[in-house]
């Protein structure tokens, strides 16, 4: 029998109930018997008036919490059993409302973080490109003012015009580069290939920027010069390109770049380490992140974008394998990284 028929019956049997205690109450006082009147119609009078209620109680939890109850139901999979009208309604819907809470707090959370994080993005790319414009901007009014008049300015300021652009062009193929990484849409090209060879020709395009500081480029002892790994030859050289001149701005003078390769069976072990400044243990967990830098001032006059490290870790993740890092101040810095062997 439905719940709304079996309402309808106890309404009936309620209204009998009041009724019958009024008719006892009336005939029983009319007769002087009012005794025997109170004894018989106030045990059926609240016996209707309970089955009242609980009519009007039944009736309100179908008009009102009900439809609340499958609302919220229809929010949960399709698999999720029929309601038991027989069972603890309130609590059940209690449950409902906790977990339908929950789930939204979760997600009011996640669109938090991701509005936080597109926000810093946005800060963080217009605050790189800020300083490269503002300079690009000084050079030629400089110039227009009657400074491409003057041989003493006229060259320099051209060509500081040109770093501040090539600077530029720089963080956008990082911003570029990152943006595919992320959203898997950058394909890579597997190749065998010699690393060591490789990283030979990362330190021939380094050796000015290493020889400035007086750092000596070298590969490690017992460093085989047929190690041949299977990957993406150009995103291993910007892989190892980032790391090397990483280890070259942070290194002390007269100091030393190592590249090393370990056989591990199925795998290639690559190690750049570094004698430099070394990075504090609280850094080393965000090196990783975009735009991130130890040493903020530092960095940014040596052109770096901050993105270099993230696009590492992508581009070896790409490749389902892993780095890691390890450093300690004033000692050094090491990153790690594995390869498929060919």
């Amino acid at each position: 029998m439905k719940t709304s028929e079996s309402q309808r019956i106890a309404g009936i049997v309620a209204l009998v109930f009041v009724g019958l205690s009024l008719l006892f109450f009336v005939a029983n006082h009319l007769s002087g018997n009012l005794y025997v009147s109170m004894m018989v119609s106030v045990p059926l009078f609240f016996a209707g008036a309970y089955l009242i209620i609980n009519a009007i109680i039944g009736k309100f939890i179908d008009k009102k919490i009900k439809p609340i109850y499958k609302t919220i139901h229809s929010f949960k999979p399709k698999n999720v059993q029929a309601l038991d009208e027989k069972g603890e309604l309130f609590a059940r819907v209690n449950t409902e409302v906790a977990d339908w809470m929950e789930t939204r707090s979760r997600e009011i959370q996640e669109l938090r973080r991701l509005e936080k994080y597109r926000k810093e993005y946005i800060g963080n790319v217009s605050h790189e490109l800020k300083t490269p414009i503002f300079n690009i901007q000084g050079y030629i009014l400089t110039l227009l003012d009657g400074g491409i008049d003057d041989p003493n300015i006229n060259l320099l300021y051209l060509k500081r015009t040109e770093k501040s652009i090539d600077r530029m062009i720089s963080i956008i193929e990082d911003l570029e580069a990152i943006s595919k990484l992320e959203s898997g849409e950058l394909e890579l090209n597997f190749e065998t290939f010699c690393i060591f060879q490789l990283m030979n020709d990362v330190f021939d395009y380094n050796e000015i920027r290493a020889r400035d500081k007086n750092i000596v480029l070298q590969a490690g002892k017992n460093t085989h010069r047929d190690t041949f790994v299977r990957a993406d030859k150009q995103r291993i050289y910007q892989v190892l390109m980032n790391l090397v001149v990483n280890s070259i701005n942070y290194g002390k003078k007269n100091g030393t770049t190592t590249v090393r390769f370990y056989d591990m069976d199925n795998l290639i072990l690559v190690e750049v380490k570094d004698d430099g400044i070394g990075i504090e243990e609280k850094e080393l967990s965000r090196i990783f992140e975009r735009f991130y830098r130890i040493d903020k001032s530092r960095s940014r006059d040596q052109g770096g974008t901050g993105l270099g490290l993230a696009i590492v870790k992508h581009i070896i993740e790409a490749h389902g394998q892993s780095i890691n890092v390890s450093s300690k101040p004033g000692v050094g810095t090491s990153f790690t990284f594995t390869l498929e062997k060919a």
